[in-house]
């Protein structure tokens, strides 16, 4: 079977781990989002949060504040897991979502190779910049940011 191993006699799925920051802005109560297009795994993705793969032996913390730097300019904390979910346009994706703050959110934004902008929104406009399916528990958790 294609893309499946045994584990322990169960079938199991192979994931690509992707961990992706939503950093939030407590001050402005916004959240950045970035402008990726041509994604050469998910197509239809437009806006997303800022994240990218781990390299081999990487801490899952570090990967998502070193994408986050690489892809803004931006020096983050992560506050943690927030949440975690396949994604029905490639369900071999794995993405883990931290919360995340920038330690100076003044800090002049550099977009990365994947984006080609970089944008503050409120927490209840984020949905409606992603043109990829959006997790109904996700929307719940950025609408009650504080």
């Amino acid at each position: 079977m294609a893309g499946k191993i045994v584990i322990d006699g169960h079938e199991k799925g192979v994931f690509s781990v992707i961990c992706l920051g939503i950093i939030y802005d407590p001050k402005n109560k916004k959240i950045l989002i970035g402008h990726r297009a041509n994604d050469p795994d998910i197509p239809a993705l437009s806006w997303c949060f800022p994240g990218g793969r781990p390299e081999y032996n990487e801490e899952l913390e570090t990967t998502v504040k070193r994408e986050i730097k690489e892809e803004t300019g931006l020096d983050v904390e992560s506050l943690g897991v927030i949440h975690a979910r396949r994604y029905p346009e490639k369900n071999d994706f794995l993405g883990i979502y931290y919360l995340c703050e920038a330690l100076d959110s003044e800090a002049e934004l550099v977009a990365g190779d994947n984006f080609s902008e970089l944008k503050w929104v409120n927490p209840e406009d984020v949905e409606g910049y992603f043109t990829t399916t959006f997790h109904e528990k996700l929307k719940e958790y950025l609408l009650n940011l504080k």
